[in-house]
C-alpha cells in the first residue's frame, strides 16, 4: 500500500476557494483505479493547514493519479498558498488492525 500525504498551508483569505476545489475533487477521486481512500483533513485549532491523505493499492496507480488532470488542478492552487505544497509518499509493507491493538492492551 502507498500513502500519499499532501499538506497545504492556505492563505487565510483563500480558504473557501481551496475548500471548494478540494471538495470538487473528492467526489471522483475515490473512484480512480487503485484508490483505497482519499480524505481531506482540517486543523481544529484555527490553523490554515489542510491535509490530503490518499491511500493507493500500488505505486503505478499513484503515478497515474499524479499525472492526471485532477492532480494538475490541485497543483494549480499554489497561488492560494502561503508556502509550497508539502508532499510525501510512504510505502507501507505491513498493516495491522484492531486485533493487534487488543493484543497489545492484553485483551
Amino acid at each position: 500500500m502507498i500513502i500519499f500525504r499532501i499538506t497545504m498551508d492556505v492563505l487565510p483569505q483563500k480558504q473557501k476557494e481551496v475548500m471548494q476545489t478540494l471538495l470538487s475533487m473528492t467526489e471522483t477521486a475515490g473512484r480512480e483505479k487503485g484508490c483505497l481512500s482519499y480524505e481531506v483533513l482540517f486543523q481544529m485549532d484555527g490553523e490554515t493547514a489542510i491535509h490530503l491523505m490518499e491511500e493507493w493499492e500500488n505505486r503505478e496507480d499513484l503515478e497515474r493519479h499524479i499525472r492526471s488532470e485532477r492532480f494538475s488542478v490541485l497543483l494549480g492552487t499554489k497561488s492560494l498558498l502561503a508556502k509550497p505544497l508539502e508532499m510525501k509518499i510512504h510505502t507501507v509493507s505491513h498493516s495491522e488492525g484492531t486485533e493487534a491493538v487488543n493484543i497489545i492492551r492484553g485483551k
